[in-house]
């Protein structure tokens, strides 16, 4: 599988439990980190939770 990068752009400060959970299963923790995830149907579903928080290389 191909990999993509998830960078955190907006702060987890204010939104939902599911939001910040959503964000901290993805491995971010600070405000323009980038991880690297393989691309999967789950991570894609956990990207989509956060899309207004992340921004995704591919």
């Amino acid at each position: 599988m191909a990999a993509i990068k998830v960078k955190l752009v907006r702060s987890k400060i204010g939104k939902t439990p599911n939001q910040r959970r959503t964000i901290e299963a993805l491995g971010l923790r600070k405000i323009g980190q980038v991880v690297e995830k393989e691309d999967t149907p789950q991570i894609r579903g956990m990207i989509n939770v956060v899309s207004h928080m992340v921004e995704v290389q591919e």
